[in-house]
């Protein structure tokens, strides 16, 4: 039975450069959700390929990482050169609340599950080449760093391994770039801390790395989370680059996140 009420995929002659986009209604998100889904060359419709989620920002949506980034043409570049196993990009929007819906449940709209349960389903019955058995990544950048953290933590049993980009670190800081009063996301304290998520599920979490440039005005956030992590013995891979808050810095540093998560299929 489906998840979903209705699924709208786009036409094959109209996609280019191995991008697909759907939408569909959820009860999760009590409406509709957008996504963009990249697909390597040269993919059998037998195959089953892994699943990369990857999280936008406050003020973006489904489209940001391809068309801000061009993360797609990175993918594929790498797996062109042998440097990255054949897998999807899954490029959800966050459900497109306030200036960002920082991937939490609010007044009854999962916009959490849509992204950990409803993205994946969605990609199965479009006739994507995968299945919810696949191995699955997630990542973010910024407040999408913040649902990825958070989202990995929370349910570690369905990634093999996650990752961040200049990280929103603890929910406060999201009043650093929406407009919305931080007292109108509908949910407790128990659900926004990432870093009490990740501690909470330290012994079942799976490999995850997470980086800041070092102009980011959230660079003190990740650091402080970095020695959080150093003082309860978490492991973690934390990197520090030149640079800001920017579609610069995400762009470069992407591609190391996709090796990281290749790596982990290789081993």
């Amino acid at each position: 039975m489906s998840r979903f009420r209705t699924i709208e995929v786009s036409d094959p002659a109209y996609e280019s450069a191995g991008l697909r986009f759907l939408t569909v209604k959820t009860p999760s998100l009590q409406g509709r959700g957008d996504i963009c889904v990249f697909v390597p060359r040269g993919v059998r419709s037998d195959e089953v390929l892994p699943i990369v989620i990857l999280l936008h920002g406050v003020y973006g949506s489904h489209w940001s990482w391809s068309q801000k980034a061009g993360v797609h043409l990175t993918a594929q570049r790498m797996i062109d050169a042998g440097q990255l196993p054949r897998m999807l990009l899954a490029m959800p929007s966050d459900g497109l609340m306030f200036d960002g819906t920082a991937y939490l449940p609010h007044n009854g709209r999962r916009f959490d599950d849509w992204i950990v349960r409803d993205v994946p389903a969605a990609m199965v019955e479009a006739g994507l080449p995968t299945s919810l058995d696949a191995m699955r990544f997630i990542a973010g950048l910024s407040m999408g760093g913040y649902g990825a953290l958070r989202l990995a933590a929370k349910h570690p049993e369905y990634f093999a391994a996650f990752a961040a980009h200049s990280a929103i670190t603890e929910f406060v800081q999201m009043g650093e770039f929406v407009e919305e009063d931080l007292d109108d996301y509908g949910c407790g304290d128990d659900e926004r801390s990432a870093f009490g998520a990740l501690a909470a599920s330290a012994i079942r979490l799976p490999p995850f790395r997470f980086d800041c440039g070092i102009d980011d005005t959230l660079i003190d956030a990740n650091r402080a989370l970095h020695q959080r992590l150093l003082d309860i013995n978490l492991p973690h891979i934390y990197v520090e680059h030149p640079g800001g808050h920017d579609w610069a810095y995400w762009a470069t540093h992407v591609a190391t996140t996709l090796r990281f998560f290749g790596d982990q299929l290789k081993a």
